[in-house]
């Protein structure tokens, strides 16, 4: 295994404690792009967001009813009460 500088060291350890905010950004970020895309770019952006609303711990019920759904307003709903939890 490599060996990190401290300075590495505390790169990375400032970025596992900030994982959960940095996921709720890109999240709300990809709500934005819900909103402005179609077709296949849309199935991707909500894959990708799949991948963050995990990260956030978010029930996989509540994941496949927003998906199944295909309404960014009903993602952005549970991300400001995300938010507003921190």
């Amino acid at each position: 295994m490599a060996e990190f500088s401290r300075y590495q060291q505390n790169v990375i350890k400032n970025y596992y404690d900030n994982r959960e905010n940095i996921a709720l950004q890109r999240a709300q970020e990809l709500v934005t792009e819900l909103y402005l895309t179609e077709g296949k770019k849309r199935e991707k952006n909500w894959e990708r967001l799949v991948g963050h609303l995990q990260k956030l711990e978010v029930k996989q019920q509540t994941i496949d009813h927003l998906k199944s759904q295909d309404d960014p307003q009903l993602v952005a709903k549970l991300l400001e009460r995300i938010s507003k939890e921190e």
